[in-house]
């Protein structure tokens, strides 16, 4: 159950990408090993009210949340941010270097207890890779 969600300030449309952007983490996600591929999600909200900093109009965001269910260690845990994070800040530096930007990532445990979920996207999966 690994979900990302990332808000992102209105004022880097034209700037980034956002179908690009869901396409690098999934892709990162998917590297890092530890994450049923049937489970990944990835979507971008623009926030098109906020307040950055001293208010400058020109100041810019992009803060990512990643729910994940439990099960994985602390070093792993890290290890895949770290990985994910890595990618993603990569694909942003023209932004960092055109720009004053904040990017944040930030890991949240969902709690099995109060988390429910249904997903026949794991099966069909399987299916398909059993049968090409």
């Amino acid at each position: 159950m690994p979900h990302f969600t990332i808000e992102y300030s209105a004022n880097l449309d034209g700037r980034v990408d956002m179908s690009e952007i869901c396409e690098v983490v999934r892709r990162a996600a998917v590297e890092t090993g530890i994450f049923p591929l049937g489970g990944i999600r990835v979507r971008a909200i623009r926030c098109e009210h906020y307040a950055i900093a001293d208010g400058n109009a020109k100041l810019s965001f992009l803060a990512m949340m990643l729910r994940l269910g439990e099960g994985r260690d602390l070093v792993t845990r890290k290890k895949a941010g770290e990985h994910v994070f890595k990618a993603l800040s990569a694909h942003l530096d023209p932004v960092f270097a055109g720009s004053r930007f904040a990017l944040s990532f930030d890991m949240q445990i969902n709690d099995k207890e109060t988390s429910w979920k249904r997903n026949n996207i794991h099966k069909a999966l399987k299916a398909e890779a059993a049968h090409g």
